[in-house]
C-alpha cells in the first residue's frame, strides 16, 4: 500500500510537469498595434502606453519605404492613419508606404481614430509627437522600457508585404539587436504562408530560431478535424502538421461565425505543438470584453491580441491560473505521500 501511495503521489507529480497541451503559462497579451484603443496607432507613445498597461509584447506591423527602411504601419497607404494629403499630392494614384521616402514619412502625423486620442489620463509619452516610427525605433523603445520596468519586453512584428527583401531586413534588424533564438521574447507574423516557410528556410540557413506565427483562421471540418485557413488571393486549407512543420504557433481570426476557434480546434492545435493567438479583441466595455476573454481563456487560448492592454491583462489576471512553481509541486508531493500513509494507518488501525 505504501508503494501504491508514493506511485500515485509520483504520477501526479509528473503530471504537473508533462502535459499534452503545449500551454504552460499565463497567456500572453499583445499589444495590437500598441495600445491602439486609447492613443494613435503604431506610434512610440501607443507602445510606450501599452507596455506601462502591463503588455507582455508590442506588435509592430512593418512596410518598406521608398528607400528601403522598415517602419511601423498597417496599411500599405498612409492616408487612412495620417495627414499625408494635406501635404503631399498622390503619387501614381494614391499613397502607398512605397512610394515615400523615409525623410517624406517622417513629416506625417498619425492621427488617433475609433475610440483613441492624442492624450490618456495620468500619462505623459517620452514621444508624443505621434510620428511613424521604424521598427529600429520601436526595438530601441523596448529595450529601453525593458531597463526601465524591470521586466522584459517581447517584440511581436508582422511582414505585411509577401516580400523577400522584407524578411531580409526583418532578420538582419532583429539579428542586429541581439535577438536570434526561440528563447528570446519575439514573434514574426505573416498572413502569408510562403512568408513563413521562407523565414523558417533562411533562419535554420543562419542559425536562427525565433518563434514563427501563421496568421490566418480557424476551419473545422464536418469530420471534426481542425485545420488552418491561409488568406491569400483565395482561401487554402493546410493541415495543422503542416503548419507545425514551419511554424511555432498560430494567429486566428476570433468572434467569425464562419470561422469559429473553438476548444476542439485550440486542443488539436496544441496536440500539434502550436501556440495558439486570437484576433483581435477590440471590445471597449470592461465588463462584455471580460466575458470575451473568458470565453476563450477557458478554451485555452495561449495569447491575445488586444486594442485594450489593461482589459486584457485584467483578464488574464483573473480567468487562468498560475502554473505551480517547483518548490510547490515538491510540497504537493509530500502532502500526497502524507495522505497515503495517514490513510494506510487508518486502514491498520
Amino acid at each position: 500500500m505504501k508503494l501504491r501511495a508514493a506511485a500515485l503521489a509520483s504520477l501526479i507529480l509528473a503530471s504537473l510537469f508533462v502535459t499534452t497541451s503545449v500551454q504552460a503559462a499565463d497567456p500572453i497579451v499583445i499589444a495590437h498595434r500598441g495600445a491602439s484603443g486609447y492613443l494613435p496607432e503604431h506610434t512610440l507613445g501607443g507602445y510606450e502606453l501599452a507596455i506601462k498597461l502591463g503588455a507582455d509584447y508590442i506588435e509592430p506591423d512593418l512596410q518598406l519605404s521608398k528607400d528601403g527602411v522598415l517602419v511601423a504601419m498597417h496599411d500599405d497607404t498612409l492616408q487612412r492613419t495620417t495627414n499625408v494629403s494635406s501635404l503631399y499630392a498622390a503619387r501614381n494614384g494614391g499613397y502607398k508606404v512605397s512610394d515615400f521616402t523615409l525623410a517624406e514619412i517622417k513629416t506625417l502625423t498619425v492621427k488617433p481614430l475609433g475610440t483613441a486620442s492624442t492624450s490618456y489620463p495620468g500619462f505623459s509619452p517620452v514621444n508624443s509627437d505621434y510620428k511613424i516610427p521604424t521598427f529600429q525605433e520601436v526595438i530601441d523603445l523596448v529595450k529601453t522600457q525593458s531597463a526601465s520596468t524591470g521586466r522584459q519586453i517581447g517584440i511581436y512584428p508582422e511582414a505585411k508585404q509577401a516580400n523577400p527583401v522584407m524578411e531580409n531586413k526583418i532578420l538582419a534588424t532583429l539579428l542586429l539587436n541581439d535577438y536570434g533564438q526561440s528563447t528570446d521574447k519575439v514573434f514574426i507574423q505573416s498572413f502569408s504562408d510562403a512568408t513563413v516557410k521562407s523565414l523558417d528556410a533562411k533562419q535554420a540557413a543562419l542559425g536562427l530560431d525565433m518563434q514563427l506565427v501563421q496568421l490566418g483562421v480557424a476551419v473545422t471540418g464536418g469530420d471534426g478535424v481542425a485545420r488552418m485557413g491561409v488568406i491569400g488571393s483565395g482561401l487554402s486549407l493546410l493541415s495543422l502538421d503542416q503548419v507545425a512543420s514551419f511554424a511555432d504557433g498560430i494567429g486566428v481570426l476570433i468572434n467569425n461565425g464562419s470561422y469559429a476557434v473553438t476548444k476542439s480546434f485550440i486542443d488539436q492545435a496544441h496536440a500539434a505543438g502550436l501556440l495558439v493567438h486570437g484576433w483581435t479583441f477590440a471590445q471597449s466595455d470592461a465588463g462584455l470584453a471580460a466575458a470575451e476573454y473568458q470565453r476563450y481563456l477557458d478554451m485555452g487560448m495561449d495569447g491575445v491580441f488586444t486594442n485594450y492592454t489593461d482589459l486584457a491583462v485584467s483578464a488574464v489576471q483573473q480567468f487562468t491560473s498560475p502554473v505551480p512553481e517547483p518548490a510547490t509541486a515538491a510540497l504537493m508531493m509530500v502532502g500526497l505521500l502524507g495522505l497515503g500513509l495517514r490513510a494506510r494507518r487508518s486502514r491498520q488501525a
